[in-house]
């Protein structure tokens, strides 16, 4: 089985290691120096959660009571995992629950407690969800065994069936690193509908626009990111980058700054600074700041 650097994990699904590391602290991911194709799983759900801005601790919090009410080992893995409020609900063997709140529901056609009479020869909402889930998961693991093109027809066929906005932006991935920006935008175009709080779509989708050069469109999709993580280093950093472009240094120099605190350390975090001083100096700024807070006093 393959197994995975933690250089590997941060790069394959383009999550900081400070992100890595809070995951691990809160307990929900073991904390390893290799992981395998099952802790990447884990993982993604982890960071398309933490893309929906739940913290991680009422992560934590919902996936030990579900522990504690199923006896489900590992609930992110084991279970579908849907949004209500600030926490989690669980589906799991026709039943969703909600374990903080020990409420249950039975699940008949993926609407909570609501009877539908569905045509014996069409499969069921609950089949095609299961269905879309099995295929996705399944592309997931091709993609990471290298099999790009499979994994691809695979997340089509898991669209053809319905919404599903991780296929759309791991598709759109795909296609991107391909340089079909056009169609990579349409997809992630398509995610941040299905999910209009999945930040990831947003950030991707300014990745694809900048490529296109609509840098105004870029700009508006990595605003949207940030509204919806403001914690997001990497979409600071690439707005930062297109107001720049735009002649907008002013604009850019508060995404520079928020980089900077956000994720101090590191190649990416010195070009910031860098860009830092070199905005304060061209513009000839008269702002009180204090350089200390993001490590900027000149040596």
């Amino acid at each position: 089985m393959n197994r995975y650097s933690r250089q590997d994990v941060l790069r394959i699904l383009r999550i900081t290691s400070r992100q890595l590391s809070a995951w691990e602290r809160a307990g929900l991911i073991a904390t390893a120096a290799d992981y395998g194709f099952q802790d990447l799983v884990q993982l993604r759900k982890l960071r398309d959660l933490r893309a929906q801005r739940i913290s991680a601790s009422n992560i934590s919090a919902s996936v030990e009571a579900m522990k504690a009410v199923s006896g489900i080992p590992n609930p992110l893995l084991e279970a579908g995992v849907a949004r209500r409020g600030p926490r989690l609900v669980f589906r799991h063997l026709g039943t969703t629950m909600d374990p903080i709140a020990g409420q249950f529901e039975l699940d008949f056609e993926g609407g909570g407690t609501r009877l539908a009479i569905v045509d014996d020869e069409a499969p069921s909402a609950t089949q095609i969800q299961n269905k879309i889930g099995a295929l996705f998961f399944e592309g997931v693991r091709r993609e990471e065994q290298g099999k790009t093109a499979e994994a691809a027809a695979l997340y089509e066929e898991t669209l053809s069936l319905g919404e599903h906005a991780p296929a759309a932006i791991n598709l759109g991935t795909i296609l991107y690193n391909q340089r079909q920006f056009e169609r990579a935008e349409q997809l992630y175009r398509r995610a941040t509908v299905a999910n209009p709080d999945y930040a990831l779509a947003f950030f991707d989708l300014g990745n694809a626009l900048d490529e296109l050069q609509r840098l105004p469109e870029a700009i508006d999709a990595y605003k949207a990111a940030i509204r919806l993580s403001p914690g997001y280093a990497d979409a600071h950093y690439n707005l930062a980058l297109a107001h720049e472009r735009s002649n907008e240094r002013r604009r850019a120099l508060r995404h520079w700054i928020a980089y900077v605190k956000l994720d101090p350390v590191g190649p990416w975090s010195n070009h910031a600074r860098l860009q830092v001083r070199k905005i304060l100096d061209r513009e000839e700024l008269a702002i009180v700041w204090r350089r200390s807070k993001v490590g900027l006093a000149r040596t």
